[in-house]
């Protein structure tokens, strides 16, 4: 098979079909018959409670994991027609955590990211170098480029491993709770980046979350998974409605519309309430 990337299929940069899977020994599917489109540069959030699927269901679109029955194809074309070469070429992801086996500073951290583009033989050109420092820029981790990684904090940490993912310049970014750890100004700042790459570079983003509101504001489409099954999908003011909410998550909560100003007025946002809030629904009150 070539090495070089293929053009992207128009529309479409994952398909998903009718797909099933299941960890050996589980009572259930943890993933159901999920039948899912991810729109070529849209940015698409995947929520749903703990256990709901959403980890298995991007290690299915990367092609780590294989479906028991359905299809998973990228850019038009089944995972198992490209290399792992290609794909890296095309896809950066962005773990929610890993381990470094020896020490390792952030810039060569994130110049791991530019390995996919290089052949055994190349050495690393201006280009190359110009992509890290920008990644490490965007990220706000610059200041940290001789320190080793295992001497940040959590937060710092996983704005290393986005920077790696940034170096490698990829069309499609795969981000597994690319906020986790962030304090509000660094979780803002990566939506914002995140947008940003949807918006003018025409990068395609797909990144699970628990931050709803957060998803409402700047995703394009939101997917929500529950027990494996896709509950429900489309723009936020469909999927984040007051009784899916409480169905799935099994607390009684507000919806209301983000004020503004700016490009997410009138947004969904979520407000858990308490069990003695005259609003509350008392059969959501309860363990789901």
């Amino acid at each position: 098979m070539s090495d070089a990337p293929t053009a992207a299929a128009p529309g479409a940069a994952f398909d998903v079909s009718a797909v099933r899977f299941s960890y050996r020994g589980a009572q259930r599917p943890a993933i159901d018959g999920a039948t899912v489109s991810v729109g070529s540069g849209s940015l698409f959030a995947i929520i749903g409670p703990n256990g709901s699927g959403k980890s298995t269901l991007l290690r299915l679109l990367l092609g780590v994991l294989h479906p028991e029955s359905g299809h998973v194809k990228y850019e038009g074309r089944e995972l198992a027609q490209w290399s792992r070469r290609d794909l890296a070429r095309r896809i950066g992801v962005v773990a929610q955590s890993e381990e470094m086996p020896f020490p390792i500073t952030v810039r060569e951290l994130v110049s791991m990211g530019r390995y996919p583009h290089l052949g055994p033989w190349r050495r690393s050109s201006r280009a190359d170098d110009m992509a890290i420092e920008v990644a490490m820029e965007r990220c706000a981790v610059s200041e940290f480029a001789s320190r080793p990684v295992d001497r940040l904090s959590g937060g710092e940490r996983q704005r290393a491993r986005m920077a790696r993912a940034l170096a490698q310049e990829p069309v499609t970014l795969v981000l597994d709770e690319p906020t986790a750890l962030l304090d509000i100004a660094h979780e803002m700042a990566i939506f914002e980046l995140l947008a940003g790459l949807s918006r003018k570079d025409g990068t395609t983003i797909v990144l699970v979350t628990h931050h709803l509101n957060l998803a409402a504001r700047y995703a394009n489409e939101l997917l929500l998974l529950d027990r494996g099954r896709v509950v429900a999908g489309g723009e936020a003011r469909d999927v984040l409605t007051r009784d899916i909410i409480e169905r799935v998550y099994g607390w009684p909560v507000r919806v209301f519309p983000h004020p503004g100003p700016g490009h997410d007025v009138g947004a969904p946002q979520i407000a858990p309430l308490t069990d003695q809030d005259p609003e509350a629904r008392p059969d959501n009150a309860s363990n789901r």
